[in-house]
Parts: structure tokens; C-alpha cells; sequence
């Protein structure tokens, strides 16, 4: 039985690139996270590329085709590769709040339709907050994967969060 070798090329442009962790780049390529860590130091890997690739990812987003003339093309296929990937993230993400914006229509317009009570409201208010506590769980956790979070994107989704917090306590 022959043991297939793990991609070191991939897993180290996935290390430079800085938007997995160790261990999620270990589980991506299958091998150990200490293995990778070795061998990054052994072979001098830094992950220096993160910013380059969270500047990427932007410009993606906001269709600014400018590029930052990256000197090395080894750096400039990392960035662009895990850029490419980091911004199907969020626009992933973008498609999800357009359902959970459809669901919260749907349930606006039905409420408009119900009289709220005493009886009625807290089963109300926790089930909005379930849902929308879930939806800002997965985005938050994906983001943290990818390494996308910046001052800006904690202050949207802690702002968002409060809002919807504020808004069941007025219901």
C-alpha cells in the first residue's frame, strides 16, 4: 500500500497566503498540522502575503481591475488564487443575506397580519433571534476562516447584530 504524498506546493502557497489556519490547511490537503508547521520552518515559509491578498480580494469585490504591480509572478498567482477564493466567500455570503432578507420580508409582511400579545411576543422575538444569531454565526465563522475580517467587517457585523437586537426588543 503506497501512501500518496502530500501537494507541498499547494499547501505551501496556501501557507503563504495566510487566509487558513494551520490546522484548516492541514485538513484541506490531508496531512498533519505539525508536519506543515516543520516544514515551513525548515524551508523558510512566511506567511507574508495576507495583506496583498486581503487588498486582492477587495478590488475583486469592488471590480477595481488596478493592479498593485506584485514583483514576483509566484506571489502574484498565490495572491490572485487565494483571492479568487476568499471573494466567492463573500459573495456567497451576499446570496445568503438575500434569502435570510426574503425570509425576514416574509415574516414582516405576516406579522403585519398578527396581532401581537403577551402570549405571542417572546416566542416571536427568540425565534427571530435564533435565526438571525445562526446566519451571523456561519458568516462570522466563514470570514474568520478566510481571514477576511478587518476593523470594517467586525463593525458591520457586531452593528448588524445590535441592530437586529435592538429591533426585537422593540417588538
Amino acid at each position: 500500500m503506497t501512501t500518496k504524498q502530500p501537494d507541498w506546493e499547494a499547501i505551501e502557497r496556501a501557507y503563504r497566503a495566510g487566509l487558513l489556519s494551520l490546522r484548516g490547511i492541514a485538513d484541506k490537503y490531508d496531512t498533519n498540522e505539525g508536519t506543515i508547521r516543520s516544514r515551513a520552518k525548515k524551508h523558510g515559509w512566511l506567511r507574508d502575503l495576507t495583506a496583498q491578498v486581503r487588498t486582492a480580494t477587495h478590488g475583486k469585490l469592488s471590480r477595481d481591475t488596478s493592479r498593485t504591480g506584485v514583483t514576483q509572478r509566484e506571489d502574484a498567482e498565490i495572491v490572485e488564487e487565494a483571492a479568487t477564493e476568499a471573494a466567492s466567500v463573500v459573495l456567497a455570503h451576499r446570496a445568503d443575506l438575500a434569502q435570510w432578507r426574503g425570509i425576514a420580508n416574509k415574516l414582516s409582511a405576516a406579522l403585519k397580519e398578527i396581532e401581537v400579545t403577551e402570549d405571542n411576543i417572546g416566542d416571536y422575538s427568540r425565534s427571530l433571534n435564533a435565526g438571525v444569531d445562526a446566519q451571523l454565526k456561519v458568516i462570522k465563522g466563514e470570514r474568520q476562516a478566510y481571514n477576511l475580517d478587518t476593523e470594517t467587517g467586525d463593525k458591520t457585523v457586531s452593528d448588524l447584530a445590535s441592530l437586529m437586537d435592538d429591533l426585537t426588543k422593540e417588538a
